[in-house]
């Protein structure tokens, strides 16, 4: 097998058969073996009886079907752990990501990469959405302990040496763009101007993407807690300070130093708004430590069509 396209679908009935006959035409005209690799996460609509209408015309279409939604990050990994080829593709399957361009990023890999990200170099979105990406992908930039590229998402080639390197890491709570940083290996990144949805709507609502932005820091940075530990630090220093002043006016001075209920209330509020979320961003740590501990399967196949290999 040369080439596996991984494509995580929910609710993409829409969009499946124009998808579909985009990309076999792209993946024939590549003259090698393929397969075309759905994980279906766990759609409520006619996408499942789509997909297993077209694995019964053509062999080359594999489909994996979760037994629920367990988000896009969970798809690409099964994809990423039942794929066969030397080339492997990741690409979304509402059509933004145009097929047609695989082949360009798969002749990088023929000169060389071991991966090729796509930058998107124009967004067709809202301006609200594409300024909330313009600002994770700079923060995470600053704040990330590896150096995760801008403006890429999880639309890439990679070798096979390379999928496999992701599919040792253990971790439940997965961001598949920052893994792929982590392992390191060739990389570089291939511009492309990202369409506009062809059908439906995006089912990466606001709150998905601000879960995803926060899964991504967390994962690979210290930071927030480092800022605690600043803030912390920088509270204790101020209360010397002004215990220390406040002696000195008393002891030294006529300054008359009063006692006022609202600033009382407001330094309490203050301090306690800031134990609040000082607990939450530990607690999120604590979370993700709690998540690998238990090790349940980060997701669950109801079925599958074509898949040969099982999964250790």
């Amino acid at each position: 097998m040369m080439y596996s396209i991984i494509l995580p679908v929910y609710n993409e009935s829409e969009n499946i058969h124009a998808l579909y006959d985009r990309l076999s035409t792209v993946m024939k005209n590549m003259g090698k073996p393929y397969e075309v690799l759905f994980v279906n996460d766990g759609s409520i609509d006619e996408t499942q009886q789509m997909l297993t209408r077209i694995h019964e015309n053509d062999r080359c279409i594999k489909v994996i079907n979760f037994s629920r939604n367990f988000g896009h990050q969970m798809a690409v990994t099964a994809g990423l752990s039942y794929c066969n080829g030397e080339y492997i593709a990741v690409i979304d399957a509402d059509l933004q990501d145009p097929p047609e361009i695989l082949p360009r990023f798969f002749a990088k890999l023929e000169e060389g990469n071991d991966v090729v990200y796509a930058v998107r170099t124009h967004r067709k979105e809202g301006m609200i959405k594409r300024l909330s990406y313009f600002l994770f992908y700079r923060i995470l930039r600053k704040v990330a302990n590896i150096s995760i590229p801008l403006d890429s998402g999880d639309f890439c080639v990679m070798r096979r040496r390379v999928v496999e390197a992701i599919n040792t890491m253990p971790e439940r709570n997965r961001f598949i763009r920052g893994l792929r940083s982590y392992v390191g290996f060739t990389q570089i990144g291939l511009e492309y101007e990202r369409d506009a949805r062809i059908a439906g709507e995006s089912k990466y609502t606001f709150r998905k993407l601000m879960r995803l932005a926060f899964d991504g820091i967390v994962s690979f940075s210290y930071v927030p807690l480092q800022i605690l530990t600043f803030v912390g630090f920088s509270f204790f220093i101020l209360s010397i300070i002004g215990s220390l002043a406040t002696v000195y006016f008393k002891l030294f001075t006529s300054v008359y130093i009063p006692r006022g209920f609202p600033t009382t209330i407001i330094t309490i509020l203050f301090i306690g708004g800031m134990n609040m979320l000082s607990l939450g961003i530990i607690g999120e740590y604590i979370g993700r430590i709690y998540d690998e501990v238990k090790r349940r399967h980060p997701y669950i196949i109801e079925s599958s069509l074509g898949i040969e290999k099982s999964k250790d």
